[in-house]
Order: C-alpha cells, then sequence, then structure tokens
C-alpha cells in the first residue's frame, strides 16, 4: 500500500524539519475501479446507489509493528452503506483509497483489495478488522 507522493514528503519534513506538521484527525474509506497513481490520480469511486465513503480515525488502527516494512492494521470492522443499486455499473472495485475529505479532498494513500468485485443493488461493502493494512519502509529505502 503506497502512500501518495504528498505524504511521503510530508513524513520526511515532519521527520527531519517540521515539528508544525498535524495529520489529519479522521480520513476518509474510498473504493475505486482503477489503480490510483502515486500523485494521487486515476480514482473512480462509485457515485450513485448510495455511495459515501467511510470515516475513520487513529481509535480505528493498532499501534504500528514490524520491521521491513512497519505496519499498521484496522482494529475494528468497517461498513459502507448498502448499495441502493450497482456502484460503477457493476464493474470490480479493485483499489481502497484513504482520502482527506468525505467528498472531493485528496488522496492520502491507496490499496489493491485482496478480491476485486463489483458492488450490486442490496451488498453491503465491508472491511473485517484487520484487513485494511498499511505498510511503510523496506529493507533499503534510506539510502545514500
Amino acid at each position: 500500500m503506497p502512500f501518495v507522493d504528498l505524504i511521503e514528503q510530508a513524513i520526511l519534513d515532519h521527520f527531519l524539519t517540521d515539528p508544525a506538521w498535524t495529520p489529519e484527525t479522521t480520513l476518509y474509506i474510498g473504493l475505486s475501479s482503477t489503480t490510483p497513481t502515486d500523485a494521487g490520480g486515476n480514482i473512480t469511486e462509485p457515485s450513485t446507489g448510495s455511495y459515501a465513503r467511510v470515516a475513520t480515525t487513529a481509535a480505528d488502527w493498532a499501534a504500528a509493528s514490524g520491521t521491513a516494512p512497519a505496519s499498521k492494521v484496522t482494529n475494528v470492522a468497517k461498513a459502507f452503506a448498502t448499495a441502493t443499486g450497482d456502484w460503477v455499473a457493476g464493474a470490480n472495485l479493485t483499489h481502497f483509497v484513504l482520502m482527506s475529505a468525505s467528498t472531493a479532498g485528496t488522496c492520502r494513500a491507496w490499496g489493491l483489495l485482496t478480491t476485486a468485485k463489483p458492488v450490486l443493488n442490496g451488498d453491503t461493502p465491508s472491511f473485517p478488522a484487520g484487513s485494511l493494512v498499511l505498510r511503510q519502509g523496506k529493507s533499503g529505502d534510506a539510502g545514500l
């Protein structure tokens, strides 16, 4: 799961020089039928059938653990509203995104869904606890 360039830059600035950087207190989980880019673009979210992003806060995520990469994992289930129509005309949703706002906003991170699938009328898509994982770093990332 890559962070978008904007977040990678903010992490580096915060670590080295910017103690004033403050992360958002709430991010919003969305779904996309296209592969997002490192710049945070190419996101195709559903726009019909009662689709709405789902809020997530720090309390929804376990403490970071592990090395090369370190990981944060959700510790609660997150569910979307029940679809009142087919989302993305029944196309497969392939990725999740973490966005800065409930509508519009900017992408902060994204990841590949384990199983690509459509959300059809009457479906209630959800992520069980432990199924959303954020990873940062791998051997050799620091470089010289």
